[in-house]
């Protein structure tokens, strides 16, 4: 039997669910398992193959990773704005303590509302973050719930959790 085709579920694939097991075959056979940088730039120059195993609710699916573009957009290798909903700049960022989130004095972080002021949208956390500690030095929570308000076409708010000691530096 052969693997299906990532590439042909399109944006579907579940590149980064937590369910989504991710393995290596090198070029001498060696099996290894993770979706880390490296595996991506093996996979690239040839000297291995990625597959991915889907769980469903009765069985499980295998799938080669045939479109390692995707798989990097995916995992933050390449910065996708489509993905991401940022731009690659610096984001003109406004930030306030919510009023409504019940911080813990005890905790080392706190409920922030961002306004994006450049436009940007933030449609994934992670790349959010990153961009957010090389650029403002701020520690974004990304293990917790996060949410946005405003209206359509208009400017959001987003309601984030940060590290209290990154956001008075």
């Amino acid at each position: 039997m052969e693997p299906r085709s990532a590439a042909a579920t399109g944006m579907d694939f579940p590149y980064t669910a937590r369910t989504t097991c991710y393995i290596e075959v090198h070029e001498d056979g060696t099996v290894t398992h993770g979706s880390d940088r490296a595996a991506y730039e093996r996979a690239v120059a040839g000297t291995s193959r990625l597959f991915a195993v889907w769980p469903g609710e009765w069985s499980s699916d295998l799938f080669v990773i045939d479109d390692l573009d995707e798989y990097a957009k995916a995992h933050g290798i390449k910065h996708d704005e489509e993905r991401t909903g940022l731009k690659e700049h610096i984001h003109d960022v406004r930030w306030e303590p919510n009023p409504y989130a019940k911080d813990n004095p005890r905790s080392p972080y706190i409920g922030v509302s961002v306004t994006l002021n450049c436009g940007c949208e933030i449609h994934d956390l992670r790349t959010f973050a990153a961009q957010m500690k090389e650029q403002q030095g701020w520690d974004v929570a990304t293990s917790g719930g996060w949410g946005s308000s405003g209206k359509p076409g208009g400017r959001k708010k987003y309601s984030l959790r940060v590290r209290r000691k990154s956001l008075a530096e």
